[in-house]
């Protein structure tokens, strides 16, 4: 960035090198969020379709336990295992 303007880093002062750290920083903790982030999606994902296989293989009728929320469980019956509803990304992590 410095060298296109003539200068390289090795003319810049230390305040400048500082500035240009922790900027730096910033945007890769930011990047290893976002990652985080991506990688947590996937993993939801995943269990999602992993899950919506496994009731696409039960009957029609079957017993099963229906999640509320991550801590609470009601019973119910399957009705059509192709028609069901995903909730993904609305809980809080933080």
């Amino acid at each position: 960035m410095a060298s296109s303007k003539g200068g390289g880093m090795e003319k810049m002062s230390v305040e400048q090198l500082k500035a240009i750290k922790e900027q730096t920083d910033l945007e890769v903790n930011l990047l290893q969020d976002s990652l985080n982030n991506i990688r947590t999606a996937t993993s939801r994902l995943e269990s999602a379709s992993t899950a919506l296989h496994d009731l696409s293989l039960r009957p029609q009728g079957a017993k099963m336990l229906v999640p509320l929320t991550a801590s609470l469980y009601v019973p119910g019956t399957l009705d059509d295992a192709r028609k069901v509803l995903v909730d993904i990304g609305t809980e809080n992590d933080g």
